[in-house]
């Protein structure tokens, strides 16, 4: 079934700087940096990411954290635990805005 994201596009992620390589060689050397071990694991980045993936809905992000979470060592429990957590903060986002049309809603109500 064709879709617009074809997986094998994740791959060619790189080729983004071909018209601007300078910027692209810093985005790319942040993004390993930020990913090495530090006060985190590489795993604990890797659930991170997975979690914002879905947050985001990026499906290339999925796919790829997908894969590096297997790849550091986490299961599909941990790995769902990640997206209920990103689930959970991202509904509370949406709700908490709630308080805004409440106080417009009443305030016109007036």
């Amino acid at each position: 079934m064709e879709t617009y994201y074809d997986p094998a596009d994740l791959a060619k992620f790189g080729d983004i700087g071909k018209d601007a390589p300078e910027l692209a060689k810093k985005y790319f050397d942040y993004y390993a940096d930020v990913f090495k071990e530090g006060e985190l694991t590489e795993r604990e980045k890797a659930l991170i990411a997975l979690g914002v993936a879905h947050a985001i809905q990026c499906p290339y992000c999925i796919d790829a954290y997908t894969r590096a979470c297997l790849d550091k060592g986490s299961n599909l429990a941990e790995m769902t635990e990640a997206l209920h957590v990103a689930n959970a903060i991202r509904g509370g986002a949406s709700l908490v805005h709630g308080v805004q049309m409440r106080k417009i809603a009443e305030s016109l109500s007036m």
